[in-house]
């Protein structure tokens, strides 16, 4: 069975769909290292968008390229609730 093709603009379309809402954030640094925060999606341009944490004391990188969702070194979902 063939995997069904998730191209760039589907990426782009469904991130402009959350935008100004909360999200789950999940980011995977690689050799079992994965970062998990909640945030708001505040800005979206087209190359990148950008995730402002709840958390005021967060120190990572906020600001994603659509490639990264593509790749799955990001998921971005919906936050529950």
């Amino acid at each position: 069975m063939i995997k069904p093709k998730n191209d760039i603009v589907r990426v782009r379309e469904t991130i402009a769909g959350y935008f100004q809402k909360q999200v789950d954030v999940t980011v995977n640094l690689g050799r079992n290292k994965v970062i998990r925060f909640c945030g708001m999606l505040a800005e979206i341009y087209p190359a990148i968008f950008t995730v402002r944490p709840s958390d005021e004391g967060f120190l990572g990188r906020t600001s994603y390229s659509y490639a990264e969702v593509l790749c799955g070194t990001v998921k971005i979902d919906l936050k529950n609730g």
